[in-house]
């Protein structure tokens, strides 16, 4: 899911219209506060921020996202008609991914924003140890046990139970783990997750009750059952 924060209705609506007609799963705000209550609610998987919003300033919102933990490495590209060298600089240097001048051209958003999902898509989960409960996943050994018992996955398990494990309690959109999993021309059927998420479950035994599902948006690892 990307999420776009943007007050002008015409921008708002092209941007969210080329986004999805290229898979890619968008929801725009016109407001600061409504993008706020939806943050808490589920975590995208990249924002584009425009910085002269009502309500708030958006060079403020990037501040705010960068000194949250569960925020600090949400990536962002600002999309903004402030587009002189000094506010790229002060865009890039509060945290911002990228930085695009309007007017854009919408086949250059396109290749900055599946460029930067590239970059910043885990691929293969985090380096460090994982554990929750009674899981255990290495990914450098490529091996996992719950409960003690050696679990043997299937490679795309494997990078689902990575991707949650690294922010348990963190909403995964069905589109953010498809994308991260499969790559972004993933063109199936979205019923694959449904499948490799059941058998993953049963995999895990009593330990797969963690894996939740948020119907509607996707899934998450509980921290506690």
């Amino acid at each position: 899911m990307i999420y776009l924060l943007e007050d002008d209705g015409s921008i708002r609506n092209f941007v969210e219209y080329a986004l999805e007609s290229s898979g890619l799963e968008t929801r725009g705000f016109e407001r600061p506060s409504d993008f706020w209550r939806e943050l808490d609610r589920c975590m995208p998987s990249l924002l584009l921020l425009d910085i002269m919003l009502p309500e708030e300033d958006g060079l403020e919102i990037l501040k705010k996202l960068r000194a949250r933990r569960d925020t600090a490495r949400l990536p962002v590209i600002m999309l903004t008609a402030r587009g002189t060298e000094y506010d790229k600089v002060m865009g890039l240097d509060n945290g911002a991914d990228d930085y695009i001048a309007k007017p854009f051209g919408i086949m250059e958003l396109l290749s900055r924003v599946r460029a930067l999902l590239r970059r910043t898509e885990p691929e293969g989960g985090p380096e460090g140890e994982l554990t929750l409960g009674g899981i255990r996943l290495s990914p450098s050994a490529r091996t996992v046990t719950a409960d003690g018992e050696s679990v043997t996955l299937t490679h795309k398990e494997f990078e689902i139970l990575a991707l949650l494990m690294s922010k348990p309690g963190t909403v995964f959109t069905r589109d953010r783990i498809l994308t991260a999993v499969w790559g972004v021309d993933f063109d199936g059927e979205s019923r694959t997750l449904d499948v490799h998420i059941r058998t993953l479950r049963g995999k895990l035994g009593r330990c797969g009750e963690r894996i939740r599902t948020v119907r509607g948006i996707g899934y998450k690892m509980e921290e506690k059952i």
